[in-house]
């Protein structure tokens, strides 16, 4: 009976701390003696939690508290980053490099956090279109200089370009939109709601026809965590648009 309540109370114990933690290992390529940076997307911004050294093979492991439900950042630099949305007991498994942690990073164990990898490759194709058209856009500015084409032929290539740029920021609009429409409830949809295509919002909060997305994402996150300190934040958000949007039409 005493051997069967030691293991009774080890077996809660250990039930408890797999409940309110995460854990997060992997391995990066060229990391070796690096040290990674984790914070908390909190509601009210970044809450730096630890810094986490990889061994000499580039391998990292680290257990993280998690009070409630949220985001976490796990970046070499500020803009070489990874975005994951652990579950309790969650072991999250990442591969990548460390040069490029935003480019080349996969991850595992957690299918929330894969949801973001799947936002973040598109993403990823639509910043490779954006430097695409950018170098596009030099050249054809470098043959009017050296006089190669004429000032109609550079209009007409920059025509094409603007058309180009104009069908690729439609088709990231359309995802992000699509994104949050199947997956409310879930916070990756707040990522969702704020990317950006070349520095400006996909989902314009001042555009009226984009507060409907909001409140998309709004329904869900208070049918599938109403406490969360994520949830109660973005509700205060939304009123906050809302009235700023009422404000504009009087």
């Amino acid at each position: 009976m005493k051997n069967s309540i030691i293991a009774l109370l080890a077996a809660l114990v250990l039930a408890g701390c797999h409940h309110d933690s995460f854990t997060i290992s992997g391995t990066l390529e060229g990391g070796a003696g690096h040290t990674l940076w984790l914070e908390e997307l909190g509601p009210e911004g970044p809450i730096f939690i630890d810094s986490i050294p990889l061994d000499r093979k580039g391998h990292f492991k680290y257990t993280c508290s998690m009070p409630y439900r949220s985001l976490y950042n796990l970046h070499t630099t500020e803009d070489n980053y990874l975005v994951a949305l652990p579950d309790y007991g969650e072991k999250l498994q990442v591969k990548g490099r460390w040069e490029n942690l935003s480019l080349s990073y996969t991850i595992s164990g957690s299918r929330e956090s894969q949801l973001l990898w799947q936002l973040q490759q598109y993403t990823n194709d639509g910043s490779r279109i954006l430097r695409a058209l950018v170098d596009s856009l030099t050249h054809n500015d470098a043959l009017l200089a050296g006089g190669v084409i004429d000032e109609w032929q550079a209009d007409e290539r920059k025509e094409a370009l603007d058309s180009i740029y104009r069908e690729a920021a439609l088709e990231q609009q359309e995802y992000v939109c699509r994104f949050i429409e199947e997956n409310r409830g879930s916070l990756a949809c707040l990522i969702a709601l704020y990317k950006p295509f070349n520095n400006r919002p996909l989902i314009d909060p001042r555009d009226p026809g984009s507060i409907s997305y909001y409140d998309l994402t709004l329904e869900g996150l208070q049918n599938e965590m109403p406490d969360n300190p994520h949830t109660l934040h973005f509700k205060n958000t939304t009123e906050h648009l809302r009235s700023a949007l009422a404000r504009q039409q009087e």
